[in-house]
């Protein structure tokens, strides 16, 4: 197996490579011993790509030429298998912002989903840090497994895969007030502030990744009632591109735009009562029974995956990562695209 998982230098056996060929279409291969890629504008030999540096030009049999470049972490997990719906790049990028994830941390991730999420954690928190996520479905949790060593080349020792609730399995896990940051990626994240709360360090950030405007407001509300928290804070980010080519200089008719919000706030040290808190007295909740109603998971629509579907996106990961596996060993096997 390959110990220098740099993503960098010459192409190395076991390497993920990223190839855009004729009219920009791309294919991933995973470079091993004897192995080709066949499309119908001919064949590329893996060899060929072989101690050559990224960013180079490679010819197959047909002729046509392919750029071969590493496929960054955001190529990455667009194109991998998913157990549940990403958290989007742009998001990921504003959550390792917003929640201040640094090198060493202590991080709590609920649920795991696909994995995509726990990969830019874990590139975050680095070889100090430690990551521990929760999913409900072991079937995900498989998934999301799968995909970080396929991506990695490893199941990094500082990640750790816990499958059950959040609220029973997490004050099992961790020691109270020991955790310096949580990130919530689930339904009705409401139901775990009590636990998140005792584990905690006092300072630390939770931030809640939320689909729709009732359950950001319903979050909200909760923190808010517990007392335990600073004011919460809500944003959403999106993402405009634009064409430059000499003077057409205009944004891109499509755009990402809303994925989700994120709510953040800090754990305040036991007992303290912030001072705008003292200055007003903490109204009755501006919501009703009714509201509470329209906020259940069935009423936001909790979307799920049927059980056949799941199994064949299991079954996709383990490929995936059966064949990284395989090639970081050296064993090279032929690879077809159609």
């Amino acid at each position: 197996m390959n110990t220098d998982l740099r993503p960098s230098g010459p192409f190395r056996l076991g390497d993920r490579v990223q190839l855009t060929g004729p009219k920009g279409r791309l294919n991933t291969i995973t470079l091993r011993e004897g192995g080709e890629l066949h499309t119908h504008h001919g064949v590329l030999k893996h060899e060929a790509l072989l101690g050559q540096p990224d960013g180079s030009v490679h010819t197959n049999s047909g002729g046509h030429e392919y750029l071969a470049l590493r496929p960054l972490l955001r190529d990455f997990v667009m194109s991998m298998p998913r157990g549940a719906a990403i958290i989007y790049p742009k998001d990921a990028a504003q959550i390792l912002a917003s929640a201040d994830i640094f090198p060493g941390a202590t991080v709590v991730e609920a649920g795991v989903g696909s994995g995509a999420l726990s990969l830019w954690l874990l590139r975050a928190i680095g070889a100090s840090g430690r990551l521990i996520s929760f999913e409900r479905r072991a079937e995900f949790a498989d998934v999301a497994r799968a995909n970080v060593e396929t991506f990695l080349g490893h199941e990094p020792e500082t990640w750790r895969v816990a499958v059950g609730d959040l609220t029973e399995v997490l004050p099992r896990e961790v020691e109270p007030a020991s955790v310096d940051r949580v990130v919530l990626d689930m339904l009705a994240p409401w139901e775990c502030i009590d636990v998140v709360a005792d584990a905690l360090t006092p300072g630390g950030v939770v931030l809640c990744y939320i689909a729709t405007a009732t359950q950001l407001s319903r979050v909200a509300e909760y923190l808010r009632g517990t007392g335990l928290f600073t004011e919460p804070e809500a944003t959403e980010t999106m993402i405009r591109g634009w064409h430059v080519e000499g003077l057409a200089v205009r944004p891109d008719h499509r755009m990402i735009g809303h994925t989700g919000f994120l709510l953040t706030a800090r754990r305040l040290a036991p007992g303290a009562i912030p001072p705008d808190v003292r200055k007003r007295a903490l109204k009755k909740p501006t919501y009703s029974d009714v509201d509470v109603d329209a906020w259940t998971p069935g009423a936001v629509g909790d979307r799920q995956i049927t059980d056949k579907n799941l199994r064949k996106r299991v079954r996709d990961a383990q490929r995936a990562v059966d064949g990284a596996r395989l090639a970081a060993a050296g064993n090279g096997s032929d690879e077809v695209v159609d």
